[in-house]
């Protein structure tokens, strides 16, 4: 559980929230960028863009308004945030599908993974209302290796989730927020025309939660650690949602 004021431990700054015009799932199964096992999938292109390029810029994508409040992505900085993820990696719930309790440094190596990368992936704590409260992986589901078993196209972009906080579980928010960041990476990204995620099959929270957040059940695909429930958010269906 996060302490009862999480801001003074994480240091995170949040900014003053404004008006923008525009645990819920488990890990992929995947090596994550950077390590030595996780080589990119065929389709991955021989140039790569610089780290920015490709997921256009998360740090700038600035806070969003949703109906539990003011919410925004921070990219993760590990010598801020690694005690906090750490502890709720180590919570049973998220334990069970995400694989990463045990000493701090098993957090560490999957975060460093990331952020030593080439920018595939970009970690991030989700801030609502000043409080951090859950993390977040936005990731380019077409250049990973995620992208050998679905039908991937160009600029498909992957979300992992956990609800970190015990208090903000149960209360329906992995859905509503899967929602608000789903349509921000839609209005971020205009060359992305999908967003996929791949829950464990066995976890019906999270399946429950990106279909309230208006993805589809697209099929069942077998990673080498799980078998996934494939969900879709497609662009041009994100405002009859």
């Amino acid at each position: 559980m996060p302490p009862a004021d999480p801001m003074a431990e994480t240091g995170i700054a949040v900014p003053v929230m404004a008006d923008v015009a525009c645990s819920a799932g488990s890990r992929s199964e995947s090596p994550a960028p950077g390590r030595a096992s996780g080589e990119c999938s065929a389709s991955s292109p021989s140039f790569v863009p610089r780290h920015d390029d490709l997921l256009d810029r998360v740090a700038a994508w600035g806070p969003v308004d949703t109906p539990a409040g003011g919410f925004h992505l921070v990219p993760v900085r590990l010598e801020r945030d690694l005690p906090l993820i750490g502890r709720w990696m180590n919570d049973p719930a998220a334990a069970a599908f995400w694989e990463l309790a045990g000493p701090q440094e098993v957090t560490q190596d999957h975060l460093r993974a990331q952020l030593g990368g080439d920018g595939r992936s970009v970690p991030c704590i989700g801030v609502l209302d000043g409080a951090p409260m859950s993390y977040w992986e936005i990731y380019r589901a077409d250049l990973d290796p995620l992208a050998r078993h679905y039908p991937a196209r160009p600029h498909d972009t992957g979300i992992h989730l956990l609800v970190g906080g015990v208090a903000h579980r149960g209360r329906g928010l992995g859905g509503l927020l899967l929602r608000a960041v789903a349509d921000l990476i839609l209005a971020q990204r205009p060359t992305c025309t999908r967003v996929i995620a791949e829950p464990d099959i066995r976890n019906t929270p999270s399946v429950a939660a990106f279909l309230t957040a208006g993805f589809r059940f697209s099929a069942e695909v077998d990673l080498p650690a799980k078998r996934a429930a494939l969900m879709v958010r497609d662009r041009p269906h994100r405002h009859l949602l």
